[in-house]
């Protein structure tokens, strides 16, 4: 790398603190912000600034880096940042949003002279780590180069969706594909469920579908967390997945599709999370299966 960019990080939770040290390592200077502070802490050691507020974590910021729980969040926290944004700068708005507040969000980004990248990633707590995320972006040719070196060292490929952040083309295409994950999570558990129930050796299923159509990497990993309760630290939490669930399945109601599946999905993942696994794996809303929330 050539140049070295300062880029304020909004939110370090398992992506975001992730993706810090990804850019830190690259040569970058990171100043980061959690509202808990003691999230943001460990980042010290390998060599951020930790901010105590948004405003601070951003001024003199090539690039802000927001990668917080909800859009909601994600509004309230760069208005924090508001005083100190420098005209001009790029705005990698990575947290998994809802469409309409994509659209806010833009918004907030052309009031402040902000270069908005809409800016998803797919991938999760491991892939996060090893700076190998797919980042999904939508936002200006011209101003791509700017933010191509957050890119490169938080994934290991970006999909460019389209020319207007505000259009949310990348957040659309992020839905799509959680929406295909989070069916997958929730079949595997419910899989392991009714073989528990029907005193099935999962193994069996297992070697049922071996190297076959219905054989799935995903399905082997997601069950092996279960089965040798390896649910902590999660790679993507339960909650996180039932604000996911509820985004896509508003998604299909703003386009007139009903989404069914996605509807039950994020009742199973929100009946896990109150049952008491919300910070575990997303694989845990296998347990959701059981009354009292635990495997008989």
């Amino acid at each position: 790398m050539t140049d070295s960019l300062t880029v304020g990080v909004l939110g370090t939770g398992i992506m975001g603190a992730a993706m810090a040290r990804n850019l830190l390592r690259a040569g970058h200077t990171v100043q980061a912000w959690n509202r808990t502070r003691a999230k943001a802490e460990p980042l010290a050691a390998d060599g951020a600034r930790i901010a105590d507020s948004p405003a601070e974590a951003v001024r003199d910021a090539d690039v802000v880096l927001t990668m917080l729980h909800d859009g909601p969040a994600v509004l309230a926290t760069i208005r924090q940042a508001a005083p100190a944004l420098r005209p001009g700068a790029a705005w990698v708005q990575s947290t998994t949003a809802g469409l309409e507040d994509v659209g806010e969000l833009a918004d907030f980004a052309r009031q402040h002279d902000l270069v908005f990248f809409d800016a998803p990633v797919l991938g999760t707590r491991q892939p996060a780590e090893a700076g190998q995320l797919t980042v999904l972006a939508a936002g200006p040719t011209g101003r791509r180069a700017a933010v191509a070196p957050v890119f490169d060292a938080v994934g290991a490929r970006t999909v460019w969706t389209g020319e207007d952040g505000a259009a949310g083309s990348a957040t659309r295409l992020k839905l799509v594909a959680n929406s295909w994950v989070l069916a997958a999570t929730i079949a595997t558990g419910e899989v392991l469920a009714l073989s528990k129930g029907l005193g099935v050796d999962p193994q069996d299923f297992f070697d049922l579908i071996a190297g076959g159509p219905l054989d799935m990497g995903y399905l082997r990993s997601k069950a092996a967390l279960v089965l040798e309760d390896r649910l902590s630290p999660a790679s993507f939490a339960v909650t996180t997945a039932a604000k996911d669930a509820d985004l896509i399945v508003r998604a299909g109601q703003h386009c007139g599709v009903r989404l069914d599946g996605a509807a039950a999905s994020a009742e199973r993942f929100a009946r896990a999370a109150a049952l008491g696994h919300g910070e575990e794996d997303m694989a845990a809303a296998y347990f959701a299966s059981f009354e009292d929330g635990k495997a008989p």
